[in-house]
């Protein structure tokens, strides 16, 4: 027992070194820089202007600014992040809030405020994302609770998910669920027969997330109330939507990252102001913000009768806004009763709607994704947990080196799966890509128990459309020999290989030449993978100047983009550009093979490799990947390829 509170106790240590770094990153590129250069990366609109207030949920203020110039400015923004207000007037002033709406230029941001300084109306504004705080607060919280429980269900839990209980399983029949296969079947099965923990282990194309939803619904047959949670705004919107599809009474909470109809409909704000009762709250609240119109008439200079006037509405002001607060609480815990499924982020489990309420099971998702500390926050409210991803792709980000380096990057699903490796059911079919794209990464991480499904196990670009050559779904196209060396952008100390980036694009323009879609079939859709920005940044560069692709990226056929940015997406068509080209052997994060198994598998129809087989077969892993391409006659040389092409 000791043990894991050790382990635990160095898990909370690691996560304040990280809170200080990322703390530390944000100073550097916020707070000692300039309002232009807060813009340029992404951190702040200047400058924007006051269009509307109007009073939310629980009272609090909601402005909405709208930026009056540079529209096209790329940004962070999103919804959930906290931002503030700022005036540019010389004395620095402040408005703090988190974004609960966001369009192309304009944020709506709720504050904790019931009145607006007067300073908002008096000048130049801008509005700043900043450091989240309470992520970590509430990840310390979690970690907190956990380490202190104490015979109750959280200390079950934590011994059984550290592995120093059995997880135990009843042995209830499950019907087989027709639509999915033995695999999917099996994991379902395992998760209701779990009375502690059961994991789904899903590869890329195997179906996860359809799995994870049938598992929910078979769930619901025997319980009242779950949660499903994710890292991820993007997943937890995902799973909103499918869950609402198939007629589950489910509410989001938190704020969507992308607006439908279908989420917005799921939210908790607009539940509340679809409810029977919701008319009395918006009467007290439009009361409300008439006595605050009537006292805000009075001048500065009166005498004591219009003191007592302007009070006395005030007073009747605050009146109806507790009102309103109380037929919202009794709004919100009546919705709250009778779901039966409540989704939100990690951290949103701790929402102050939600943080009262017990879950029969907790449900996370991209749970291999997840830093530790997070997953204890939906954990310590439920009595039986679900883990589904994959950790042998994209680990969590971790900003601190040494943070990184003392395992703070090493997830609760890892733990989980390594020391109960009985609660895990990995799915085996998978529906995306040429069996050829799949085998490298099958053999590399899966134990070669993955089988590509009839539909897509011979589906390349030729039985897509007969103009492409039959075969070829893997090229590796090898640059050894032509000199292409690596160069390191001193303003970026990042690593660009133009020449290869050359050759990729030149290649892919041979490919796609004759190439014209029929009205019929859709546009095939390609993805440009490079490990380093500064390669990025050459490649878009090189694709604007490419009037064939340029024309595919305008259309949003074609992207480019990291690892990371394609990490739970897919692609017809998959090049990589590796860039790394040197006489020393050193690939830098190329190393990390989880993010090339991301790369690699997002292709469906066809992989193109571009790399220099010199540097990367001093590695075992790119060893065996030549060793791979050579097998299924998928090498070529970038010499043959300049003089066919």
């Amino acid at each position: 027992m000791s043990e894991l509170l050790d382990e635990l106790k160095l898990v909370q240590e690691l996560l304040k070194i990280e809170q200080e770094e990322d703390r530390q990153q944000y100073k550097i590129k916020s707070l000692k820089s300039t309002i232009a250069e807060r813009k340029e990366m992404g951190f702040c609109w200047y400058p924007v202007s006051v269009i509307k207030e109007e009073i939310g949920f629980g009272s609090k203020v909601v402005i909405e600014v709208e930026r009056t110039r540079d529209h096209d400015q790329l940004h962070l923004f999103q919804t959930g992040k906290t931002a503030a207000i700022f005036s540019n007037n010389g004395e620095r002033q402040n408005l703090s809030g988190v974004i609960v709406g966001l369009s192309r230029n304009r944020i709506q941001l709720a504050t904790n405020k019931e009145d607006i300084p007067d300073w908002i109306y008096e000048g130049r504004l801008g509005i700043d994302l900043t450091f989240d705080e309470m992520s970590y607060r509430e990840m310390e919280i979690g970690l907190k609770k956990v380490m202190e429980a104490n015979n109750s269900r959280l200390a079950e839990l934590r011994d059984i998910l550290l592995g120093a209980a059995p997880a135990t399983f009843t042995e209830d029949a499950v019907a087989d669920i027709p639509a999915l296969n033995d695999s999917q079947n099996e994991a379902v099965r395992k998760i209701v027969q779990a009375k502690d923990v059961a994991i789904i282990h899903g590869p890329p194309g195997t179906g996860k997330t359809t799995t994870l939803v049938q598992a929910i619904l078979k769930t619901l047959e025997s319980q009242k109330r779950l949660l499903v949670t994710a890292p991820s705004n993007t997943a937890v919107d995902l799973l909103t939507e499918k869950l609402a599809n198939e007629g589950v009474n489910v509410i989001r909470i938190g704020n969507p990252s992308r607006v439908s109809d279908v989420l917005l409909e799921h939210t908790l704000d607009a539940q509340i102001m679809s409810h029977r009762s919701y008319k009395n709250l918006k009467e007290y609240r439009k009361s409300a913000q008439e006595y605050k119109r009537m006292a805000s008439q009075f001048k500065r200079k009166f005498g004591h009768e219009e003191r007592m006037q302007r009070q006395m509405f005030k007073a009747e002001s605050h009146r109806m806004l507790e009102e309103a607060d109380r037929v919202e609480d009794y709004i919100t815990e009546d919705l709250l009763n009778h779901v039966q499924v409540i989704t939100c982020t990690l951290v949103g489990a701790a929402n102050k709607a939600i943080r009262h309420l017990e879950y029969d099971t907790v449900f996370i998702d991209e749970a291999a994704q997840a830093l530790e500390p997070a997953c204890w926050i939906p954990i310590s409210r439920t009595k039986r947990v679900v883990l589904a991803g994959d950790h042998f792709q994209l680990p969590p980000t971790v900003k601190s080196f040494e943070a990184e380096k003392g395992g703070l990057g090493k997830t609760l699903f890892e733990k989980c799966i390594e020391r109960q490796p009985k609660v895990a059911v990995m799915l085996k079919t998978q529906y995306r890509m040429h069996h050829h794209i799949m085998e490298f990464s099958n053999q590399q991480f899966y134990g070669g128990e993955l089988m590509a499904h009839e539909s897509v196990h011979s589906s390349d670009l030729h039985t897509f459309n007969p103009v492409f050559a039959a075969g070829l779904a893997v090229e590796f196209i090898d640059t050894a020999g032509c000199g292409f060396n690596e160069a390191v952008r001193p303003e970026s100390q990042s690593s660009a290989n133009p020449e290869e980036a050359d050759l990729l694009v030149s290649h892919l323009v041979n490919l796609l030449k004759s190439y014209e879609p029929t009205e019929m079939e859709e546009h095939l859709k390609i993805g440009v993978i490079a490990p380093y920005r500064a390669q990025i940044n050459y490649l878009q560069d090189k694709v604007e100047h490419t009037p064939l692709l340029n024309e595919l990226r305008q259309k949003r056929h074609l992207t480019i983009g990291t690892v990371d940015s394609f990490q739970g997406q897919e692609r017809d068509i998959i090049c990589i550009s590796m860039v790394r080209s040197n006489d020393q052997g050193e690939i830098g994060f190329l190393g990390d093979q989880r993010r090339m198994n991301v790369a690699m598998t997002r292709a469906r129809k066809k992989l193109i490799v571009v790399g220099d087989s010199a540097t990367l077969s001093q590695h075992e892993f790119y060893a065996s990947f030549l060793n791979y391409v050579e097998s299924i006659n998928a090498y070529r040389s970038a010499w043959e390829l300049t003089e066919s092409d």
